[in-house]
């Protein structure tokens, strides 16, 4: 039996030397594909090695009547239907370890561009300008860090800030506290981090209990002048009342990479808000992290495929079925 892949996203091309790679499997990689294309090709689609573009939703999962597997090249599944996929008997995996290090120095490289106002200062010198009293800037040494999700991104974070002598708290309810004492890192209830950080970083999962964390009532028992780093999900905050924070003075500033809806609309309250630095989602993308996911997620497929080995599988409770 000859199974075809489907790869709708634009995927490293180291991919497709892994898929090559396996005679005995046909596959599909045009390159990013629109819905409609997407939709008509899903019913012969045995697998589907997607990023974070294409939404697997109900919709594209009622017509993929062969899919057996998933396969995301990057960590974040949340445009893939679980509860649905798991109802139909389809095997979620990601690759998890691919892009740590690219968030984690991404994670860094904004939270020093939020910390010493290196964005507008460009900005400022493109435009002819010679003005260092508006940039006073803070260091990172001696301000206290919370972390919020100690997972792999999250300790890659930690052990970064704790190399630029930092105090690192943090935030898991799945990760002990010796877990974390191991690191040099405290591990505080979520207010407790609230009201003592200088600088939050954001790395926990989306869900409906994460969703909008960042709203009126948590900001408003956070520090006077606190900063807050976002690479993880942007539905995680509340922009509006974030904006109406950095607005009051409240918070000093935030440093954003990901956002509710992506591209952000006009009217976004956080783009161009001064005291913001953004980027377009760029937290993984490196050379390097994207060779590492592609070729992960696509030997996640053939070997599940080939020889029936499953890896990194987000919803375990279909394989016992």
């Amino acid at each position: 039996m000859t199974y075809h892949i489907l790869v709708p996203d634009s995927v490293h091309p180291s991919a497709v030397d892994v898929l090559k790679g396996a005679p005995e499997l046909k596959f599909t990689a045009p390159g990013q594909m629109t819905r409609a294309d997407l939709l008509a090709a899903l019913p012969d689609a045995d697998a589907l090695i997607i990023r974070s573009a294409s939404k697997i939703d109900a919709e594209a999962l009622a017509v993929a009547t062969k899919l057996k597997m998933i396969a995301r090249a990057g960590v974040g599944v949340d445009n893939v239907d679980i509860p649905d996929a798991t109802k139909r008997g389809i095997v979620i995996m990601n690759t998890p370890d691919g892009n740590t290090v690219s968030t984690a120095e991404h994670t860094f490289g904004l939270m020093l561009a939020l910390a010493r106002h290196i964005p507008q200062a460009h900005a400022s010198m493109r435009e002819g300008k010679w003005d260092r009293k508006s940039y006073m800037g803070v260091e990172l040494r001696g301000k206290t860090l919370g972390v919020v999700g100690f997972g792999r991104i999250g300790r890659a974070v930690a052990k970064r800030a704790i190399a630029f002598e930092m105090k690192v708290l943090a935030f898991d309810p799945y990760i002990t506290a010796d877990v974390a004492a191991d690191l040099g890192v405290e591990l505080v209830s979520l207010n407790d981090l609230f009201t003592r950080a200088d600088f939050i970083t954001l790395h926990a999962l989306l869900t409906d209990e994460t969703r909008e964390m960042v709203n009126a009532a948590s900001l408003a028992t956070m520090k006077k002048g606190v900063r807050i780093v976002d690479a993880a999900r942007g539905a995680l905050i509340n922009e509006a009342d974030l904006a109406a924070a950095i607005k009051s003075g409240h918070v000093a500033g935030a440093a954003l990479d990901v956002f509710a809806q992506e591209p952000p609309p006009p009217d976004n309250p956080l783009v161009g808000l001064p005291g913001v630095v953004h980027t377009p989602h760029l937290a993984a993308s490196t050379d390097d992290a994207q060779i590492v996911v592609a070729v992960e997620a696509a030997q996640l497929v053939v070997d599940a495929l080939t020889t029936g080995q499953y890896r990194n599988v987000v919803n375990p409770a279909v394989l016992s079925k």
